[in-house]
């Protein structure tokens, strides 16, 4: 029976990339100098340090469009709050998001169920499979999901038939 699976992660790869420019342009910009602006990386976790909020908000945009520019989308970036550490220096952590939650997770099935379309969605952890008699039915599938689920960025592997 041929099926797929719904997935939402980043390339950890190109996130990495995508730091390591942002650092070195954020080390060469003129308005940065002498300044302790950086992006920290750890796992599924990016911190941005900065003098004040402003140069985090500028941290912060540099960093997106190393993304963007890397082909990552900047909606796997769930940005917290602005803390101060001390003086004026203040930092901000963003989580990359990975692996589907279970409310997004229902709110595909419930897409798939509601378009009476001749497949199947059931959640299978972080991700949601889905599975159909013909190859046109999941291609038509992954149309719709594209079309209704637009404020995750979706992928979709493990095409098998």
């Amino acid at each position: 029976m041929p099926s797929f699976d719904v997935v939402s992660e980043a390339n950890t790869v190109e996130v990495k990339n995508a730091v390591d420019q942002a650092n070195k342009e954020i080390t060469n910009r003129f308005d940065f100098k002498g300044s302790d602006a950086r992006v920290e990386q750890k796992e599924n976790e990016l911190t941005g340090y900065a003098d004040s909020e402003f140069q985090l908000g500028q941290v912060r945009d540099v960093l997106t469009a190393k993304m963007v520019k890397r082909n990552v989308d900047v909606r796997f970036l769930d940005i917290g709050k602005v803390e101060k550490i001390g003086g004026d220096k203040v930092k901000q952590v963003i989580k990359i998001r990975n692996g589907i939650e279970t409310d997004d997770a229902k709110k595909i099935v419930r897409v798939i169920k509601d378009s009476k379309m001749k497949v199947q969605a059931s959640i299978q952890g972080d991700a949601v499979r889905i599975t159909g008699a013909k190859r046109d039915d999941l291609q038509s599938a992954m149309a719709l999901l594209r079309k209704e689920v637009s404020e995750l960025p979706l992928e979709f592997n493990n095409f098998r038939d």
